[in-house]
């Protein structure tokens, strides 16, 4: 939910940003937000970008203009203070309490979480938050919809930073926010490993053996399926886990329960039923920090470098990219790959009987070593030399514990 007054821009942290907030809120800070979206052309782009600014000297940041909506019916205001006025269930009577709107002083954000505003994907509650507050202990958590709107936040100065999850112990990498990284300019400045606890909530007073259906994040129920089938419950797909929670709690509906954290339990007044109910105890969720600005990388720490390429067709040449961090002792801690969306077919004559279509990707990999040392310098621009497409997504200091 949102209240505008006088041009002033509130907004509420229980309802999430949406995509036609954002857009609304694009047109309203000229100025401030700079549209970095672009789309990535592998066949022409042969210089590879660095995130870092102690290795290079210039850093070229053009702002775009703005994008237009491209949700039906809606059109963006033209100034300030002609915002049209979304319709919304959840009213603050104290406008105390409501976050206070950007300042200049709220964009110099401190190494402490004081005064940062962190974007999260879902509702208060869910482990995207938790993973905020555990990167920046007295930041302001914001909300938002999707994960491409937490992208926007960040881009638009809305807010000064973005938590997103990029990989999963048990479910494995979140390739929608890979997709992301690569169509947005923002850098990769940190990252937050959680260890995710699921618990089954429900409604004051509800048994376990009471409940005939679970509501939850398709990966938590997915997680969670031998509780599950234990109960013999139906279960239910929701947006994310918190949203689950919510849910339950609106409903007043004694035979639903929810999965989700013991935070989201405190949050929307439920009782947690369960505690640790997934299948496997080691579950990790891996979360990226974004921001608008690269760090400056050093020595002094371990670092971690993360870089997306893309190849020339030819026999040997993945191997040849991954030599050249090999004959520098460059350790890899991840390899991922995805089909390219622009182009994803290559088409080849490897056969007498005509040409034959492969998949064309793109990689993603993370280097144990920082952009600050020469050897990394020297294998980037090694592996410049036969890459269609090079660029650093962030160098950034790895963590170590939970």
């Amino acid at each position: 939910m949102d209240l505008r007054v006088n041009g002033t821009i509130w907004v509420s942290p229980i309802k999430p940003y949406s995509k036609v907030c954002l857009l609304d809120l694009e047109s309203g800070r000229r100025g401030f937000g700079f549209n970095l979206m672009s789309n990535c052309d592998f066949e022409k782009s042969h210089k590879w970008q660095c995130c870092c600014a102690a290795v290079f000297a210039q850093r070229d940041m053009t702002p775009v203009d703005e994008e237009k909506s491209s949700t039906p019916g809606v059109e963006p205001s033209r100034t300030t203070d002609n915002f049209q006025e979304t319709k919304s269930t959840i009213f603050h009577r104290d406008l105390s309490l409501l976050p206070k709107p950007l300042s200049a002083a709220d964009l110099s954000s401190l190494d402490n979480g004081i005064k940062v505003r962190v974007a999260y994907q879902g509702l208060p509650g869910a482990y995207s938050e938790a993973a905020a507050l555990k990167a920046y202990p007295k930041c302001e958590t914001v909300p938002c919809d999707q994960f491409e709107d937490a992208f926007k936040a960040v881009e638009l100065w809305l807010v000064d930073k973005a938590v997103l999850p990029i990989e999963n112990s048990l479910g494995g990498s979140i390739h929608r926010n890979y997709d992301l990284l690569l169509r947005h300019r923002l850098h990769i400045v940190g990252e937050v490993q959680l260890a995710v606890n699921h618990c089954l909530l429900g409604l004051p007073g509800a048994k376990k053996n009471e409940l005939k259906r679970v509501s939850s994040h398709p990966q938590a129920l997915a997680q969670c399926e031998m509780m599950l089938s234990k109960l013999g419950v139906v279960r239910v797909s929701a947006e994310d886990t918190a949203g689950a929670a919510q849910m339950v709690a609106l409903s007043g509906m004694r035979d639903t329960g929810a999965i989700a954290s013991a935070r989201a339990a405190e949050i929307y007044g439920l009782d947690i039923l369960a505690d640790k109910i997934q299948d496997e105890k080691d579950n990790i969720t891996h979360f990226l920090i974004l921001a608008r600005e690269p760090i400056i990388p050093g020595t002094d720490r371990p670092y971690k470098t993360s870089i997306v390429f893309s190849l020339e067709e030819g026999p040997g040449v993945l191997f040849k990219a991954l030599a050249v961090f090999a004959l520098r002792e460059i350790n890899l801690s991840k390899i991922d790959s995805r089909p390219l969306k622009n182009r994803p077919l290559r088409v080849v004559d490897d056969s007498n009987k005509g040409s034959a279509k492969y998949f064309d990707y793109i990689f993603y990999v993370d280097l144990e070593a920082s952009m600050a040392e020469p050897r990394v310098q020297y294998a980037l621009g090694h592996l410049q030399e036969f890459a269609r497409f090079l660029r650093v997504l962030g160098c950034y200091p790895m963590e170590s514990a939970l």
